[in-house]
């Protein structure tokens, strides 16, 4: 403290001891003596007096030093020392971030210093350019405050700075230079900024990949130790996952610089995993790395790249040795979990994968299947939740457009000769289903009906499987024992989980709505159901759900049971529920927030159990199905022909609907153009009276112009007498004629006429051009109007044209 002190009065001079300055004044006389000096030693020597005191009088700093800054930034840049002193102030002035000793002011209780000292110093975007060609210094006193600067400016206006660094030459080059730089303090931030220059813009993604981005980075995290490395390797993780993420681009481009394979390295677990323990550290740099694997094949990238993808991590053995994380042991919860996820993404819709995984054996005794060690931990409710969500996540990727797989999952359910004792993945869904855990029931019943999915041979399958609930007891289908627990149970999820597998098993399978509609009681508890009228905001739910069981068993209803045919059914909705209350009971689904946050992406994400309601898959269907339902239940009139149109076959009902969704769509579009002529012919009719006002304007113009051109052809007959009188030839004063005053008052009277003519045509020449103009004008309006009119098909004649023209021709 006491050299600063030295230093300032070095700086400032000698005061006396009874006079104390302020911070303000100490920074004025600093920015002055900066501004001023002729030594670049004195110069230096404020700047870096202005540097210490820039951290505790940050608003005066910036307030008074900028444009001083600025300068000394452009005129002594061949100085590394007083760049560097100038870079830390602005860094300093910049920072988002509050100092500890910084001085509390008035500005500062109310707006961020920093942002607004950013938004003063990036006004002239040649100041950052100059802060950019900086980092081509390679003196550390400059590199590194520069590349602090940037970050700093970057945190305060993120979307200006992007733009500018864009459009600036090499700026995205030069910054990636840094991932070169030996000295690692400098190479770190540097990283930091590109992590924060990359978010949210995909040009500078681009850009960043396509310079070799990815080489550099997996360098360093080589060098680094993989992921047994520090946070630089996470670091570098994040910043691919910033060009990567939603950027199909870059992914293609990753696919195909063989960048893939660099990925595997990092996930071969060491052969004393369990005696050297997972750190905190590897834990984050593990997750990081399965975060950019499932970015390459996420479901919301396009199909084609999904494929690609998955082809090339199992030719590069990543999905081999993530079966590996997957059955070993002593993994952290949070990484077995990222794993599963990442493993359902890598196989769902790609049968290879599928049938990959389907021959994953755990490594136990006796082994057994992954998909069966998987599922015994999904339904056991002493798992962590967000394991168990995604065990369900990665089983419904495995039968996601996988009829095999499929079939085999419900082969283990059906009655087998073979006596075995292991325990199969139907067993455990079945166990799941009819438990005690609400839990497990809604995920047993997600994944049931999962397996279901446009696979109607399956469903028929389906019926044979029966269910014993106690020893000794007759066993009854798996649909009547469905309905049963249905209608015993009293907990919402394992309702809702049930009933969502009922309607997926109704639809399109006309042998199960038979076999459901002569189990007794079902219909009459949809009906109680959908009829009621108080419930809370979940109720509404189940009431949804089962009115859509009821629509379900109209539409796919083969009549073959006699009191609940087609007919009957809808009857029975009709006078017992109402169809304007089953509509808005079946509507509730699509109403309900869950069933927003279920639509939106196929993996589970809930922070609690009870946010489980409603699934993805189940909201697709509901949306596919609503209408259908609708308009089967809509219409029972009789047609022309006298058929009913519930007596109509599955098909031929189907076509009447086609039909008359193409007579609706028909009549909105006559409607519409309907509308349109309406419109066309009134603003026809406003065209034509706009054209009239302006046809009589136009005559008016016409009138006017004449008229001054009669007074223009007097005044300059006018003109022409007073410009000979005043070229005759003047007596001399000695002449007889001047002694005469009448002659004389006369010429006088004469000459100020003529004056006052002067000016006056003056005046009607400036009145007569400005009626040009506007008469010039209104013929311009007059062909647009009449343009107008010939596109709405009005005759114009040939005369108006030619008056138009000919009045032209008179101006």
């Amino acid at each position: 403290m006491d050299y600063f002190r030295s230093g300032l009065k070095s700086v400032l001079g000698a005061q006396p001891p009874d006079q104390q300055i302020t911070g303000a004044e100490t920074v004025e006389r600093l920015v002055s003596r900066v501004s001023t000096s002729t030594l670049l030693e004195d110069r230096r020597d404020a700047c870096r007096a202005l540097k210490a005191l820039s951290k505790k009088y940050r608003v005066e700093v910036g307030a008074h030093s900028m444009d001083v800054l600025k300068q000394v930034l452009e005129l002594d840049r061949s100085d590394c020392e007083i760049i560097g002193y100038c870079l830390d102030t602005l860094c300093n002035i910049t920072s988002k971030e509050p100092f500890d000793d910084e001085n509390e002011s008035p500005l500062a209780l109310n707006v961020n210093i920093g942002e607004q000292f950013t938004e003063m110093f990036i006004k002239n975007t040649e100041n950052v350019t100059l802060v950019l060609s900086f980092l081509e210094e390679y003196d550390f006193r400059v590199r590194w405050p520069a590349v602090k600067l940037l970050t700093s400016l970057l945190a305060n206006k993120p979307k200006e700075i992007q733009d500018i660094i864009l459009v600036s030459p090499l700026g995205v080059s030069k910054l990636m230079d840094l991932l070169s730089e030996s000295r690692e303090v400098i190479r770190n931030d540097a990283l930091l900024l590109l992590i924060n220059l990359t978010k949210s813009n995909a040009n500078i993604q681009k850009i960043v990949a396509f310079e070799n981005a990815f080489d550099r980075l997996f360098e360093v995290i080589t060098e680094e130790g993989l992921t047994e490395g520090g946070i630089v390797v996470e670091d570098c993780l994040i910043l691919m996952l910033n060009l990567l993420k939603n950027n199909t681009s870059n992914i293609n481009f990753f696919k195909e610089g063989s960048y893939i394979q660099k990925i595997a390295p990092m996930l071969i677990l060491p052969e004393n995993i369990e005696e050297v323990g997972w750190s905190p550290q590897k834990v984050s740099n593990m997750h990081c790395v399965l975060q950019l694997v499932r970015t390459l094949v996420s479901p919301n990238n396009p199909v084609q790249i999904i494929t690609a993808c998955q082809k090339g991590l199992r030719n590069a053995s990543l999905l081999e040795a993530l079966c590996n994380i997957l059955m070993a042991s002593g993994v952290p919860a949070d990484i077995l979990t990222e794993t599963i996820n990442t493993v359902g993404e890598i196989i769902r819709g790609n049968l290879t994968n599928q049938e990959y995984f389907a021959n994953v054996m755990a490594p136990s005794n006796p082994p057994r299947p992954a998909i069966v060690v998987l599922l015994m931990s999904m339904v056991n409710e002493k798992q962590p939740f967000q394991l168990r969500c995604a065990v369900l996540y990665c089983f419904e990727c495995f039968v996601y457009k996988n009829e095999i797989g499929q079939g085999q999952i419900i082969q283990t359910l059906l009655p087998s000769s073979l006596g075995t004792s292991d325990i199969t993945t139907g067993q455990l869904l079945c166990g799941g289903l009819f438990s005690n855990d609400s839990l497990s029931n809604w995920f047993a019943a997600v994944a049931i009906s999962h397996c279901l999915i446009d696979n109607p041979a399956q469903k028929e399958q389906l019926l044979r499987v029966m269910i014993a609930t106690n020893l000794g007891a007759q066993a009854v289908g798996l649909l009547h024992q469905s309905m049963m627990h249905l209608q015993q149970g009293n907990r919402l999820q394992s309702k809702i989980g049930i009933l969502m597998l009922l309607a997926m098993w109704l639809a399109q399978c006309q042998q199960a709505v038979q076999v459901f509609l002569n189990i007794p009681g079902a219909m009459a508890f949809l009906t109680a159901q959908t009829s009621a009228s108080e419930c809370d905001n979940n109720e509404e739910l189940l009431q949804g759900i089962c009115a859509l069981i009821m629509g379900l068993c109209v539409v796919f209803n083969d009549n073959s049971v006699q009191n609940y045919s087609k007919e009957n059914l809808s009857q029975l909705i009709e006078k017992r529920v109402g169809l304007e209350t089953y509509c808005k009971k079946l509507s509730e689904i699509s109403r309900h927030e869950v069933y927003a946050k279920a639509a939106k992406q196929p993996q589970i994400l809930a922070k609690h159990s009870s946010e489980l309601l409603l699934e993805f898959e189940f909201c697709k269907f509901f949306k596919t199905f609503e209408g259908v339902i609708i308009n089967a239940l809509g219409v029972q009139r009789d047609l022309q022909n006298g058929i009913s149109e519930l007596s109509l076959s599955e098909h031929e009902n189907a076509l009447l609907l086609q039909y008359k969704e193409l007579i609706r769509d028909q009549d909105k579009k006559l409607h519409d153009l309907q509308k349109a002529l309406t419109n066309s012919q009134r603003e026809k009719e406003m065209l034509k009276n706009e054209l009239d006002e302006l046809r009589q304007t136009n005559s008016q113009l016409n009138d006017q112009n004449t008229l001054l051109k009669a007074q223009l052809a007097t005044n300059t007959t006018s003109n022409h007498i007073d410009n000979n009188f005043s070229g005759t030839q003047i007596v001399p004063p000695s002449a007889p004629l001047l002694q005469n005053n009448e002659n004389h008052e006369e010429l006088n009277n004469l000459k100020k006429e003529l004056i006052d003519k002067t000016e006056e045509l003056e005046r009607l020449r400036k009145d007569q051009e400005n009626l040009l103009e506007l008469l010039t004008d209104q013929d311009c309006k007059l062909n647009v109007f009449k343009n107008r009119l010939r596109e709405f098909g009005e005759v114009i004649e040939d005369e108006d044209s030619d008056v138009g023209s000919n009045s032209e021709n008179e101006v």
